[in-house]
């Protein structure tokens, strides 16, 4: 799978994607993940990339000509070998994130994640080039930086050869439309709470059907819309 982030702050994601696990799979060449500068590519000789909305009100719009030649410098780049990519624009307008979605975007070989900043990107590159709008939450955070961030992070995570196995994405919450079961490591006692004897019995059937019932509790209790859904 290949990833390419266009952004004001590529160094912001740069210093994250480096580390831990996409990290060791970069440098592995399992996944490939490049970040861009969008000021890269503005025409004027002080690198703007932003100006003040037409109709008044406060802050400042990224412009359309640098992100339509940045997005358009990526693919033209790349294209002779791979097919045209997905593009995604980080947006709170967007349909919110979730693990269904990470699974179809995991199956595409390429995709171009596009990071707002300030008040937002002036619409029109964003129709001239179709993207589609993905949204981690219904809340605003400064950029597109940390969303982009989540969706790789997701998205790198279940290709092949990032994890051990599959069991390490597939036995965690909202894989299956429920949350993960308690979770217990050494030692066995601490501060009078003692780990669940099935957990310690080596009984692997009962073990299974332990995690099986205690996940639909969890949900229940923590996510009951989850669990009705379920149900």
């Amino acid at each position: 799978m290949k990833i390419d982030i266009a952004s004001l702050f590529p160094a912001v994601c740069e210093s994250y994607l480096s580390a831990s696990i996409i990290g060791r799979a970069r440098t592995a060449g399992v996944v490939e993940v490049n970040c861009h500068n969008i000021r890269d590519y503005a025409e004027n000789k002080h690198r703007s990339v932003d100006d003040k909305p037409y109709g008044g009100g406060t802050g400042m719009i990224i412009q359309a000509q640098p992100v339509y030649s940045c997005i358009c410098g990526i693919i033209e780049g790349q294209q002779e070998k791979s097919p045209p990519p997905r593009l995604i624009y980080m947006s709170p307008q967007g349909k919110t994130l979730t693990q269904e979605l990470v699974k179809e975007l995991a199956k595409e070989p390429w995709l171009v994640i596009l990071c707002g900043h300030y008040e937002g990107i002036d619409c029109r590159v964003l129709e001239e080039l179709a993207f589609e709008e993905i949204s981690v939450g219904d809340y605003v955070v400064t950029g597109g930086e940390l969303p982009a961030l989540i969706l790789t992070d997701s998205l790198v995570r279940l290709q092949e050869g990032v994890l051990p196995d599959s069991s390490a994405y597939t036995e965690e919450s909202h894989w299956d439309g429920l949350l993960e079961h308690p979770l217990y490591t050494r030692p066995e006692v601490w501060r009078g709470r003692k780990v669940p004897e099935t957990l310690l019995s080596g009984h692997h059937a009962e073990i299974n059907k332990w995690r099986a019932e205690e996940s639909l509790n969890a949900t229940a209790k923590k996510r009951p819309d989850m669990y009705n859904f379920h149900k």
